[in-house]
């Protein structure tokens, strides 16, 4: 009696190996083909990984609890294992093993079948070490890596800027890419950018304005910018303001270029002085005559079009008005242009002394 309760215990052990998943759910009624996570759940990798680091960093984060019943889900599917992809990947609850291999699969532009993209943003930077630290947050590539590799000579030559102009090529906006993008990538990434917003209309227009490349377009337009952030409808005005005094020979005298030259020394100072303007500095367009050396700040696309679109104008002076506006009063008179500074300077300093 009991050598044949071994052989029909053997014979059934037998029967369930041979079964597929499907009919063992139909059996045992638990689905042990799909995860186990009751939620929604992130998946980060910063590499590429193989199928054993893919296993235990699914098994780390909850969404399987058996790594020998998807190795067997994928060798009785005959899953490619051989080439899977880092990124972002967002994993419902109870997926479908098979569709969840499949979803870490490389596809043919090398990122994962269900890889998700995550949204880089880099607005008000300064710099590219600004950039740096901002794009860092959203992708694999920390800080160090990405400023290095944009300054390094072997960068700058393939995409053809100095050192000076090297963040005419980045144009700031909300972008999307893969999480496991790398310092070189995302600057191919924005290389590619850069070259979809300098399309033959741009080109034909910067030359038409005078300017012999992209990035002095966009050096004007950080200048225009950083005198006005917050009134956009006098970005052509400026703009125009600037290629006139360009045009006639005359030093741009723009205070945020002095102001660049200090660093951060001056952030939230309101009142410049006459020793801050003094400062020898390349980028100091009270001592030079014509564009500094490149951009002073990380510019919109919008500003670089403002540019490109001056208004017709025949102003050379601006000053702020005697208001918290944020507008200028323009002009192309001198006398009317000392008017307006002895206002403005009254103005503030009766406004300094209420603060007082």
């Amino acid at each position: 009696m009991l050598k044949k309760i071994v052989l029909i215990g053997l014979v059934g052990l037998i029967f369930v190996a041979f079964l597929k998943r499907e009919q063992l759910i139909s059996l045992f009624g638990s689905d042990v083909s799909r995860t186990v996570n009751t939620s929604q759940t992130r998946i980060l990798l910063d590499e590429d990984p193989t199928f054993e680091v893919l296993l235990d960093k699914l098994e780390q984060e909850g969404v399987i609890d058996d790594v020998e019943a998807i190795k067997s889900i994928v060798e009785e599917e005959d899953i490619d294992i051989s080439d899977l992809a880092g990124g972002k990947y967002l994993i419902f609850s109870g997926t479908k093993l098979t569709d969840l291999i499949e979803g870490f699969q490389k596809g043919e532009n090398g990122q994962g079948k269900s890889e998700l993209n995550v949204n880089v943003i880099f607005n008000t930077c300064r710099d590219v070490y600004d950039l740096g630290g901002n794009v860092s947050k959203c992708i694999v590539a920390d800080s160090t890596s990405i400023v290095n590799y944009i300054l390094d000579p072997k960068t700058l030559a393939k995409y053809g800027f100095t050192f000076e102009q090297i963040s005419a090529l980045f144009l700031p906006k909300k972008y999307q890419m893969p999480y496991d993008t790398d310092a070189e990538g995302f600057v191919a990434f924005m290389a590619g950018k850069f070259k979809e917003f300098w399309n033959e209309e741009r080109r034909a227009k910067m030359k038409a304005l005078g300017l012999s490349s992209q990035s002095k377009v966009t050096t004007l337009a950080s200048i225009v910018y950083s005198e006005q952030g917050r009134v956009k409808k006098e970005w052509p005005i400026i703009a125009a303001l600037y290629l006139n005094r360009l045009s006639r020979g005359q030093k741009l005298q723009s205070d945020p270029t002095f102001k660049f030259c200090w660093g951060h020394e001056l952030d939230g100072v309101q009142r410049l002085m006459k020793k801050h303007r003094e400062i020898i500095c390349d980028y100091n367009t009270y001592n030079i005559v014509g564009l500094p050396p490149g951009p002073i700040c990380i510019t919109p696309a919008s500003v670089v079009d403002a540019v490109l679109n001056a208004a017709d104008v025949d102003y050379v002076y601006m000053c702020a008005k005697p208001d918290y506006s944020g507008e200028h009063n323009f002009t192309a008179s001198d006398r009317q242009h000392i008017n307006n500074a002895n206002t403005y300077q009254k103005w503030l300093s009766a406004e300094l002394k209420k603060k007082n």
